[in-house]
């Protein structure tokens, strides 16, 4: 049928559905076993979401359901992508994913203190970086006592360790 026959009532738009954090093309998607908590409990809440989903109007009903379907198969994809990396298994006298990592920044006396974790389980406000951001590509591999540099565009910061944590 052309479209010429059809009313413009008819021809619903795709729902836009807003993407996951970003994991770089061939990276492994490392989670925290809290993490990994994290993913299945929002799948669990997705898919309540689903089958509670009261709309009463058809038209956003489809739409809440497409939105909805759609968070859950991306969200699905990271679960079954999801690699755990359990603390207890990493080499403690280095930074490493799971760390928690207090530094100091070019001397400063005030200790900021993070949580290297997977891209999902990253936020900012709880402390927690993602294992891709370049903090977290400065400190990985360096011990407590070390300098990691830190590269912003062009200015050098010196993280010092003051320590690394795993719980």
């Amino acid at each position: 049928m052309s479209r010429g026959f059809v009313k413009e009532d008819d021809q619903e738009e795709a729902p836009i559905i807003p993407p996951r954090a970003a994991l770089p093309e061939g990276a492994t998607n490392y989670v925290t076993p809290n993490g990994l908590r994290e993913l299945l409990q929002e799948r669990d809440e997705l898919e309540d979401q689903i089958a509670n989903l009261n709309e009463e109007d058809d038209r956003e009903r489809r739409r809440a359901m497409a939105l909805l379907n759609g968070k859950l198969n991306l969200l699905i994809t990271r679960i079954n992508a999801a690699r755990v990396l359990e603390p207890e298994n990493q080499n403690h006298d280095e930074i490493r994913f799971g760390a928690w990592v207090t530094y100091s920044i070019n001397g400063d006396t005030k200790p900021i203190k993070i949580q290297i974790v997977g891209v999902d389980e990253a936020d900012v406000k709880k402390s927690k970086i993602a294992f891709i951001a370049p903090i977290a590509r400065a400190l990985t591999g360096k011990k407590e006592g070390e300098v990691a540099l830190l590269q912003l565009g062009k200015e050098q910061r010196k993280l010092q360790i003051k320590s690394v944590e795993y719980e």
